[in-house]
């Protein structure tokens, strides 16, 4: 049996700070701002945990971690993706891939693209070519391409193990 699921989160560029690294896949991204979030503010593996909580119809990340929780300020995104996982595998089933399209004006990406992949494999103990991750500008339109944020969507299949 296989199921399906979608995430997406946005996060917004604090404009009052300047020359940073921010968390995106788990990996450091150089970045003239920060990421606003209570957590360590990675859009990538929010939206991919958002991804597997759908799989497994088991709400949102915001249901499991919510902000109002000071136990997760400043949380590492790493460790709440790889709780989410631990539930995937509870209720019998593994990740069959995972594809991941990140909307950024800024910072480029494109060599990070490959190491992201491999990070959220090795969270998720599974092969690298297991798990895509794309980027894209939005042509300079909306508000990721006046550099306000980052938006990202994530798709997962996952697969009944057997027995």
């Amino acid at each position: 049996m296989f199921r399906i699921g979608h995430g997406y989160d946005v996060h917004k560029f604090d404009q009052n700070s300047s020359q940073c690294t921010i968390k995106l896949g788990g990996i450091d991204v150089g970045s003239t701002h920060s990421l606003l979030a209570h957590s360590d503010g990675d859009v990538v593996l929010h939206a991919l945990t958002d991804a597997l909580l759908g799989a497994i119809a088991q709400g949102d990340i915001g249901e499991h971690f919510p902000d109002t929780d000071e136990r997760w300020k400043g949380a590492d995104s790493g460790l709440l993706l790889q709780e989410v996982y631990r539930l995937v595998n509870q209720q019998g089933y593994q990740l069959v891939n995972a594809d991941i399209s990140i909307a950024a004006q800024a910072p480029r990406l494109k060599h990070y693209k490959l190491p992201m992949a491999r990070n959220i494999a090795q969270l998720l103990n599974t092969e690298p070519t297991n798990v895509n991750v794309k980027a894209t500008t939005t042509e300079k339109l909306g508000f990721v391409g006046r550099k306000e944020g980052i938006a990202v969507d994530a798709v997962c299949l996952i697969e009944r193990v057997k027995a």
